[in-house]
């Protein structure tokens, strides 16, 4: 059986935390690739100023590149209106039939999730894998699921990802601020957010 991770996100811009959280979850799990699919009109971010879509795919692309085991999807930023993860992932399973689908994301990420559009059906097509920092604790996040939605706790896997300190809000932060951005995303971003001027605002 196929085993695929899917890392959804703004991506603005991609950086190391989100490469480590979803290689660790390709050899945690045996995965045999992660689609990284950058958001297109993500509804949870109404008023977030976001880089265009088309600058943050490629910043996708330049950052998975080396590794042979990632690629990048536009079908979120392709299909008109928000993006729902429910219809990217229905459309993932079409395109891949009966492989077994894993959503990577934040674990502080999931209180947001248990919010979004249709998220019974979301939880009945995929894992979960909630990425977390070393002392994170995912009992507190069972709770808190718990109270919201009916969901077993083998839906939502933890896993610990020592890099998800650095934000892409940050990120974008030091960039306004004139502050460096080495070593916290690849260098192919970090040069493309200079060459574009991303972020100067």
């Amino acid at each position: 059986m196929c085993k695929l991770g899917v890392m959804g996100g703004t991506f603005d811009p991609i950086h190391y935390g989100h490469l480590v959280a979803a290689e660790g979850a390709r050899e945690e799990l045996a995965l045999d690739k992660v689609i990284f699919i950058p958001a297109g009109k993500p509804p949870h971010k109404p008023g977030h100023d976001l880089a265009d879509a088309g600058d943050r795919y490629l910043m996708t692309g330049l950052a998975i590149d080396s590794n042979i085991f990632f690629e990048v999807s536009s079908i979120e930023i392709d299909r008109p209106g928000p993006s729902y993860t429910v219809d990217t992932i229905q459309f993932i399973m079409n395109q891949y039939p009966g492989a077994e689908i894993y959503f990577i994301t934040g674990a502080d990420a999931i209180l947001e999730i248990i919010t979004w559009k249709n998220v019974e059906r979301l939880l009945s097509l995929c894992y979960f894998v909630a990425a977390s920092r070393p002392g994170y604790r995912l009992d507190e996040l069972w709770e808190k699921v718990g109270a919201f939605i009916q969901c077993p706790e083998k839906k939502i896997l933890g896993m610990e990802v020592p890099a998800l300190a650095i934000s892409s809000t940050d990120i974008r932060r030091r960039v306004r601020e004139g502050k460096t951005i080495k070593y916290l995303l690849p260098e192919p971003v970090e040069e493309y957010i200079a060459k574009k001027k991303l972020y100067r605002r």
